[in-house]
């Protein structure tokens, strides 16, 4: 690459890489490998939308976060059914 020259990605491609990242288990340098950026320039974009999403939604999850929410409310719906069957249907869903 000629020095001074810089790639131009668009926001489709910046927000699919930022996507990859946080709602994956896999890291920052794995995903700018495959996308084939450099690790500091994606770990800018996903500071960046974090950054811009906080400011926007100021509860919003994590994929990690939203993924064990998910297992809790799965586990917790399993845990009412065999609560429901061992006490006669006294504790509703």
């Amino acid at each position: 690459m000629l020095k001074g020259s810089r790639r131009r990605f668009s926001q489709e491609f910046k927000d699919e890489a930022v996507r990859m990242v946080l709602d994956g288990p896999r890291t920052i340098a794995e995903v700018a490998r495959e996308f084939g950026v450099h690790d500091t320039t994606l770990g800018n974009w996903v500071s960046t939308y974090k950054r811009t999403r906080a400011e926007e939604e100021p509860h919003s999850l994590s994929g990690p976060e939203r993924a064990r929410l998910r297992e809790l409310e799965r586990e917790n719906s399993e845990l009412r059914e065999r609560l429901s069957f061992l006490c006669c249907d006294r504790f509703p869903a």
